[in-house]
Order: structure tokens, then sequence, then C-alpha cells
């Protein structure tokens, strides 16, 4: 790895590690109440009192970028985890039926995989009707076909490799040998690509939110704050830039984490 990828990495950890640490501590590092109002307050710039300033019901911007990390990374890693599981069993399981099935499981699988992730959610919101867990389950149902796909691929090579038929002539059951030698192998590779599926489910969570199908206020998520200061851009810039950098940093860090850890995985260099 170069100097210039590994300075890359470092910072792009330290980025997550402040997020993360913002997500399960946000008490420590907020400075108001992200929920208390003063309207005699309402829209003032960054400041020593107020860092990214106050919306238009005077709640302090900063202590609500933070208690939003919790709720708008929560989404990301829920959405990401249940899709990496669902996606390792069905892909497994197609990777191992019989062709016919594989072959029926995978033209459903592409049918999906046809249509653009946030369209797919936008449309099981739609069903579903809005709100955060509504918001969790269709980022989760967009982002399985992937998970399933890759996870398909991996099984059929694996399956095939010389090892695991070499623990199936010695006498290892079939069960025991694709636990053993397969399923590690193609876990592996799908937590590489959830990597970068964090950021992509933090942003199709924002994004829904800003369309209005997420939390309702005041609850401070990063895709509603964003949403909230549209309207005073000019007059209050500061009320979405900063929700909105908050979103971009995350979605960045994560997507080159992953990226860097795909690189090494497929021994290309990092």
């Amino acid at each position: 790895m170069t100097r210039a990828r590994w300075v890359l990495l470092v910072t792009a950890l330290a980025v997550l590690a402040v997020i993360a640490f913002a997500a399960a501590f946000p008490g420590v590092l907020a400075t108001h109440d992200p929920l208390q109002t003063d309207v005699r307050g309402a829209l003032r710039p960054p400041g020593p009192e107020h860092l990214f300033g106050t919306d238009q019901s005077g709640r302090d911007v900063y202590s609500r970028v933070v208690f939003g990390a919790g709720r708008s990374v929560g989404i990301g890693l829920l959405a990401t985890g249940i899709a990496l599981v669902v996606g390792l069993a069905v892909g497994a399981l197609a990777g191992s039926a019989p062709r016919w099935a594989d072959a029926a499981a995978m033209r459903v699988n592409d049918v999906l995989m046809a249509f653009p992730e946030f369209l797919v959610a936008l449309v099981v919101v739609a069903v579903l009707g809005p709100g955060p867990v509504n918001i969790a389950v269709a980022v989760t149902l967009a982002a399985i076909p992937v998970y399933v796909r890759l996870a398909r691929v991996q099984t059929r090579t694996l399956r095939a490799a010389e090892h695991v038929e070499a623990a199936r002539i010695l006498g290892v059951p079939r069960a025991l040998a694709f636990g053993r030698h397969v399923l590690p192998g193609v876990l592996g590779t799908l937590s590489v690509l959830a990597t970068i599926g964090i950021g992509s489910s933090i942003l199709a969570a924002s994004g829904l939110s800003f369309l209005g199908l997420g939390p309702a206020e005041p609850t401070p998520e990063w895709g509603l704050m964003l949403a909230g200061g549209r309207n005073v851009l000019g007059q209050a810039w500061w009320i979405s830039v900063f929700p909105g950098i908050a979103i971009t940093l995350t979605v960045v860090a994560a997507t080159i984490v992953g990226r860097l850890l795909r690189a090494r995985a497929d021994g290309r260099p990092a």
C-alpha cells in the first residue's frame, strides 16, 4: 500500500471512529439538548455558543447532528447486517441447489437488480407507509439482491475448490465440509462488500427521510434535518449544510475503507 493510500485509509478510519463515538455516546459530544427550542434564538449563525448555529425553532444544530448520528448510522448498520445475513443464506442455497432451481432464483434476483436500490426502497416505503422502521425494512430489501448474487457466485466457486473436494474424498460429510470450508470464505467476501454497503444504506435512508418518509419532527436525523433547512437555505445555510457534510463524510469514509479492503481481498494493489 502506498503512503498516500495509507494516509487516506487512516483518515477514513478516524472519521468513522468519530461518527461511531457520536452514535454510541452522543451526550458526551453534544453541547445542548437537541430537542430544546428557543424562539428568540432562532436562525443564529455558527458561533462560540452554537457551533453549527440554530434552526428555525432555536435548536442547536451541532447537537442535533451529533444525536442524529445514532439514528442515521443505526439504520445503515441494521439494514446492511440483515441484508448480509439474508443474502448469504439465499445465495448459498442457490449456489448449492440443482441447476434449475439456481437458474430460477437468479432470474428473479436479476429482475430486482435491474432497478436502482433507491427506487426499490422508495416503492417498499410507498407500500408499507412512512416511518423509521419501514425505512430500515425498505433499505434492507433493496440491498439484498447484491449480496445474493455475490454469495451465489462465491459458493459455486468455493464448492469446486481443491481443498473442498479433498475434504469430501476423505469422507467429511457434505454439510460439514460446506460449513467449514465454503461458508467462511463466502462470509469474508460479503463482509468486504458490506463495508461499502453501509455507506449506501445510510445515503438511501437519509434520502428517504429527506422526502418525508422517515422519522417525523422534532427527531434529530440527518436526512430530516436536510429537508428542514431547504426552505431557508439562502438565509440560514448552516441548517442543511452541516448534516449534509456529516452524511458525505460518513459515506465517503465507509466507501474508501470498503474499496481498499476489496482491492486487498482481490489481490490487487491497495
